[in-house]
């Protein structure tokens, strides 16, 4: 029996371009990226684009990071249909340098990944923020195991509860981490009855020498 590699099995989702999750942005995605400041924003397991581009749009210079080479290919078609630029690279979250205060926003939008990852992934997103930059997701929970709706991982591991991404984003201020039942309606993959993490964090911003430090 063959075995395909995460990357394979991504590319052969992504053959059919856009029918996967559409071209649209996530809503939790479009309900918050007014909060994002001004400057480069990295999206993560970004696929075939639509989060990114619709932030080119904001005016952010976007980079677009996915293992899959076909859902990049498809998202910069997706960027030059709308008139932006973004940047795109084929790489695993587990090994892409995200560098040191280096992001005014860094987008997580259903990057699921096993739990064993997710505590060094997010604490590397932490890191990689600006002082004043804003980290978003949206993922599915344990939960939605049990509603009607189709998306995410079938299998618990990959799915992160509220309580453990507080433990996560400890060093970020969270806004929002809130688990919700929503209706998604993003293509073949994702809609119907879900339950989902929505989280807002922001880094705290550096603070002024005190007076007689200098």
């Amino acid at each position: 029996m063959e075995i395909r590699t995460p990357a394979e099995l991504w590319n052969e989702r992504y053959a059919e371009p856009f029918a996967s999750y559409g071209t649209e942005p996530n809503d939790y995605l479009r309900e918050v990226a007014e909060r994002i400041p001004e400057g480069p924003v990295l999206c993560l397991a970004e696929g075939e684009g639509r989060n990114a581009v619709y932030l080119a749009g904001r005016g952010h210079t976007v980079t677009a990071v996915d293992l899959s080479d076909v859902g990049l290919a498809n998202a910069g078609k997706l960027a030059d249909r709308r008139g932006v630029t973004i940047d795109t690279v084929v790489a695993d979250l587990t090994t892409y340098d995200f560098g040191e205060s280096r992001w005014a926003g860094i987008v997580s939008i259903w990057a699921h990944v096993p739990s064993a990852i997710r505590p060094a992934l997010h604490a590397a997103c932490a890191r990689a923020l600006r002082p004043g930059g804003v980290f978003v997701l949206e993922a599915y929970t344990p939960r939605h195991l049990d509603r009607p709706g189709i998306g995410g991982p079938p299998h618990p591991d990959a799915l992160p509860a509220p309580a453990e991404l507080r433990r996560d984003l400890a060093g970020l201020r969270l806004e929002q981490c809130r688990e919700v039942d929503r209706d998604i309606s993003e293509g073949k993959f994702h809609h119907g009855p879900s339950t989902t993490v929505q989280v807002l964090a922001i880094k705290p911003a550096l603070s002024p020498p005190s007076p007689g430090t200098a």
